[in-house]
């Protein structure tokens, strides 16, 4: 029960003579004991809270930065007329800063036995699971001076999945990977390591795709084409320790990685690879192993909308030893990590071995633009030692990648906007190669 704002002028407005011609208690009970009446009039027809029924339908899932809209549907079983203020409350994040009130707050006007829809827009700020809170309802009766509140629990879920903001890159690494494999008039001669058909020579062939035994069947020389491997195995690693919560931009590293890792998914689904995921910090994350092409990309987006970070040191033994196990055959690791000093040469190079051994690694790493910027500023003394200490970053940076290339790993170091499409070049690059 509340009073309204309407109750309190009322009683202002009414005691306000009273006080100036004759104040006295006699002039202050005439005027409120038929306030007093009419908020109880008021409260006696409005409709009652707790009897109604309250049911959610709408999106369950909507990509970061897209709309998801939740219809909430009231009904009205009693023999009153629901006019009321709903709050649909959920959590900060499931709004853009500043536009909660305006998307929680909703007037509503319900016919006795009758029901009616209201949607409510979410624009989720962040990944994850968003769960409906309580849905708050005033009720007001015909003259605004009394309401009857009560809150209901209506439990609905929206899961946030990351955005895939470098799907855009598909279409142009789907074309290298179509000239690759000598599906379009552009051909690359000389790519792959699968022996694919056999045909006419042309002058500026190799010789050494010359097929002799095909040659002495026929009239005219034949040589072998070949196209780059299918049906290779791939496990995406994402390490998902403290070095991934870092912030870069607007994000944290994790996000970047997710996105990266994505691309390259959906490029090697597309080239006939099997891809398997596996998200570790000091224990499994999460895992997604056996699916197939259509049902690889809606895996992987299920999977990553949960992970956070986790402010501890990753287990790089463990992180091995888990990857040697979801890929006992030879595969491409691509391990998502940071390429900090500290933790690669403490965790990841004393293990490295044991995987570089049995499969190719490739290893992508978020850099820091800021940084870049950095190394380049001058003028005044701080802009110069703030170039000192980029220009040192990068020097620790490059001389890490430069031990993991020694131990024969594929290092990709791109800023956030640039690591998907470069991580999806040097897998190109591994199968034009035929090193997977």
């Amino acid at each position: 029960m509340a009073l309204t704002g309407r109750t309190a002028l009322l009683a202002a407005l009414g005691s306000l003579p009273i006080g100036i011609w004759e104040p006295s208690w006699t002039g202050i009970l005439a005027v409120n004991a038929p306030l007093a009446v009419a908020c109880a009039c008021d409260f006696a027809l409005a409709a009652p809270v707790r009897r109604l029924g309250l049911t959610r339908s709408g999106d369950t899932s909507a990509r970061l930065g897209e709309p998801a809209d939740v219809t909430l549907t009231v009904t009205n079983p009693s023999g009153r007329p629901l006019r009321a203020h709903i709050r649909d409350a959920w959590p900060p994040s499931s709004w853009q800063p500043g536009t909660e009130m305006e998307a929680s707050r909703h007037r509503l006007t319900v016919p006795a036995g009758e029901r009616r829809r209201l949607t409510t827009r979410l624009r989720p700020t962040r990944r994850g699971d968003r769960q409906a809170d309580r849905v708050t309802i005033r009720s007001y009766g015909p003259l605004g001076l009394f309401t009857r509140q009560g809150t209901h629990k209506v439990p609905w879920t929206v899961r946030v999945l990351p955005p895939f903001t470098s799907r855009k890159h598909l279409p142009s690494k789907l074309a290298r990977l179509r000239e690759l494999d000598g599906r379009t008039s552009v051909l690359t001669r000389g790519e792959g390591t699968e022996f694919d058909s056999l045909r006419e020579y042309v002058p500026g062939d190799d010789t050494r795709s010359i097929d002799w035994r095909a040659t002495a069947r026929q009239t005219s020389v034949a040589v072998r084409t070949w196209r780059p491997e299918r049906d290779r195995h791939i496990l995406v690693v994402l390490d998902t320790g403290r070095t991934s919560a870092g912030r870069v931009g607007d994000a944290p590293r994790l996000d970047a990685s997710m996105d990266a890792a994505l691309l390259l998914a959906a490029l090697a689904s597309r080239a006939g690879d099997r891809v398997d995921l596996l998200a570790y910090d000091r224990g499994v994350r999460a895992l997604v192993q056996g699916r197939t092409a259509n049902d690889l990309l809606p895996s992987l987006v299920g999977a990553m909308a949960t992970l956070e970070p986790e402010l501890v040191e990753t287990n790089a033994r463990g992180l091995t030893a888990t990857a040697l196990r979801t890929a006992p055959r030879r595969s491409l690791i691509v391990l998502l990590t940071s390429l900090d000093a500290a933790p690669v040469e403490e965790g990841l190079l004393p293990v490295l071995p044991q995987l570089t051994q049995r499969h190719t690694v490739l290893l992508a790493s978020v850099a820091d633009p800021h940084i870049a910027r950095m190394a380049t500023a001058r003028g005044n003394t701080e802009a110069i030692y703030e170039a000192a200490a980029a220009a040192q970053a990068q020097t620790e940076r490059h001389r890490t990648a430069e031990q993991l290339r020694r131990h024969g790993v594929t290092v990709v170091d791109a800023t956030p906007d640039d690591l998907a499409p470069a991580l999806a070049d040097a897998y190109l690059a591994l199968k034009a190669a035929g090193r997977l």
